[in-house]
């Protein structure tokens, strides 16, 4: 594992150091951070156009970063994906992820956010980079709960659509030998296990089709994030350090009563401040070598996001668990050998 890493997209604003790559990049290192997880919604931040056009751009950026000692981890779009599928009920609502120009043109939206899906790939090789985060947008989200009742073959039709759409998204990816890894998330037709295999399957298994896990997001579905690890660790290519909490009442529950972040017994903390076993977490993820970044993702409910920042880059470092290189009994090893197995199972040899 690698890291400690920020997502930088909660961070960006318009006064000094939040109002450029350089001063966003001086920032986290000087909170201990190695890494950034870039995103590339503003083009003032990160240009992905001349990114994937031009290996020098990304050259200026790995090099800038490097003065600072970070190195990109991934980058983000995860505005865009949402923009790959959008249902009818939420267009005005996500018209803000596009440019103006494409605002009340559905059509014309979901194909600039393809395009800039395959601008990311390119980008991300140019940057020499093995992972992108996105997330996968959803047609069947306002159905997710079963009333009124389903009519047969709506889910099936929404995931088939779904990976239509994405299936030349994830070629491009794997043409430039990069990973796509979904933050399964609420909100997405892919929020737990079960709609991410639905949603393999219409992709063909493809290879590329692989997972950002953060842990906050199922707590907050009352799903075994732990298990999770040890059914989909093979898929599992990117990690957001993100904590949550779930403290339901008589009055109300996961669903939060359309209550604002801060009052719904659901709600996003720092990393820590929350109920997700990170201890856990970490020690699933060592048990199958997970080989990505680590990466703070800030949301907090009630925390200062520089205060968020500041404490997360040791809350990662103190979870990162070094994989031993022998076992902790070798000391007492007998170095008995096939015939001495044999004669200790009282087996004739």
């Amino acid at each position: 594992m690698k890291g400690p890493a920020l997502f930088l997209a909660q961070f960006v604003g318009p006064t000094a150091p939040f109002d450029s790559l350089d001063g966003l990049a001086g920032w986290a290192a000087g909170h201990g951070y190695v890494g950034v997880q870039i995103p590339t919604n503003d083009p003032a931040l990160f240009d992905l156009a001349q990114a994937a056009q031009s290996k020098s751009y990304c050259e200026d950026i790995v090099a800038r970063l490097d003065r600072h000692g970070l190195q990109v981890t991934e980058l983000s779009t995860h505005l865009q994906g949402q923009l790959v599928a959008v249902h009818p009920a939420y267009d005005l609502l996500f018209d803000g992820f596009a440019p103006a120009a494409l605002r009340g043109k559905p059509a014309e939206r979901q194909a600039w956010a393809v395009d800039q899906l395959k601008l990311a790939a390119q980008a991300s090789r140019n940057l020499g980079l093995a992972t992108h985060a996105t997330f996968s947008g959803a047609l069947a989200w306002p159905y997710v709960y079963p009333w009124p009742q389903r009519p047969q073959g709506l889910i099936e039709e929404a995931f088939s659509e779904l990976g239509r759409r994405w299936t030349p998204i994830l070629d491009a990816f794997d043409e430039a030998g990069v990973d796509l890894a979904y933050e399964i998330h609420p909100g997405e037709d892919l929020h737990d296990g079960i709609s991410f295999e639905r949603f393999l399957e219409s992709v063909g298994e493809h290879r590329r089709a692989n997972i950002l896990y953060d842990p906050s997001h199922f707590l907050l579905q009352a799903l075994d994030y732990l298990a999770f690890i040890d059914i989909y660790h093979a898929r599992i290519r990117a990690f957001h350090v993100k904590d949550a909490e779930l403290n339901p009442t008589g009055r109300s529950g996961v669903y939060g009563g359309y209550q604002g972040w801060v009052e719904r017994p659901g709600r996003f903390r720092s990393p820590g401040d929350g109920h997700v076993d990170f201890a856990g977490i970490f020690s699933r993820l060592a048990q199958y070598d997970y080989r990505g970044w680590a990466v703070v993702e800030w949301e907090c409910a009630l925390k200062h996001p520089e205060q968020g920042a500041a404490e997360g880059a040791a809350f990662i470092r103190s979870h990162m668990i070094r994989r031993a290189e022998r076992a902790f009994d070798d000391f007492a090893a007998s170095g008995a050998d096939s015939a001495t197995n044999g004669k200790l199972l009282g087996l004739t040899r």
